[in-house]
C-alpha cells in the first residue's frame, strides 16, 4: 500500500514541476503593466483597434495533446465577469499565436483551431472595454495544456461551456495578468 501511495505522489510532483516550467507570455502586453489602446474593443463607446495581441508559450507538459487560450475580465460588472476570448483546438506543435490571431473568421488561426463565441456574441478576439471611471479591469491571459486532440463543442457554444470542457481536459494551465482602465467620461 505505501509503494502505490509513494509512486502516485512521486507521478504527482512530477507533474507538478512540468506544469511549474509551462509560462505564457506577449511581446505586445507585458505582465502586470497596463494594455495599450489598440487593443481597446471598437464599439460601446470604445474605440480601438480590436485586434489580439501575439501570444508565445513554452515549458509545455508531457502528454499534451492541444491547446486552448481564454481571456477573461473578472472585474466586469456582470455578476460572471467577461469573456474576450476562447480559442480551442490548437495542435499540440503550435507555441505561439500572432498578432490579429483572433480576427473573425479563424483565418489568422492555425489549421484545425477555432474560436469560440464569446461575451461580445461574436466568435473572435473582443478587446478591452471596461466603464469609464472604473478602477483598472484585470485580463487574465491564459493558455491550457489539453490531455485531448480535440473539443468536440457545438459552434453555437457560449465560452462558459467551452471554459468547462477546456477544464475537464487540462493537464496545465499557464496565465498572466494585466490591466486596462477608461477615464470617467467628461
Amino acid at each position: 500500500m505505501k509503494r502505490i501511495l509513494i509512486a502516485s505522489t512521486l507521478i504527482s510532483l512530477s507533474t507538478l514541476a512540468s506544469a511549474a516550467d509551462f509560462q505564457l507570455s506577449s511581446p505586445d502586453i507585458k505582465a502586470g503593466s497596463s494594455i495599450d489602446k489598440k487593443f481597446e474593443f471598437d464599439g460601446f463607446g470604445c474605440s480601438g483597434e480590436n485586434k489580439s495581441p501575439a501570444l508565445q508559450w513554452r515549458g509545455v507538459p508531457a502528454g499534451t495533446k492541444s491547446f486552448a487560450v481564454t481571456v477573461y475580465d473578472p472585474d466586469a460588472p456582470t455578476g460572471s465577469g467577461w469573456w474576450h476570448w476562447s480559442v480551442i483546438n490548437l495542435p499540440a506543435d503550435v507555441t505561439s499565436l500572432k498578432a490579429d490571431a483572433g480576427a473573425v473568421g479563424d483565418a489568422n488561426l492555425p489549421k484545425g483551431a477555432r474560436q469560440v463565441r464569446i461575451d461580445y456574441g461574436v466568435t473572435g478576439w473582443g478587446g478591452m472595454c471596461p466603464p469609464p471611471g472604473d478602477k483598472p479591469h484585470r485580463y487574465i491571459f491564459t493558455v491550457h495544456a489539453l490531455k485531448t486532440d480535440k473539443l468536440e463543442i457545438p459552434a453555437d457554444a457560449t465560452a462558459a461551456l467551452a471554459g468547462y470542457m477546456i477544464n475537464a481536459n487540462a493537464l496545465a494551465k499557464a496565465s498572466f495578468t494585466a490591466t486596462y482602465g477608461r477615464p470617467k467620461a467628461k
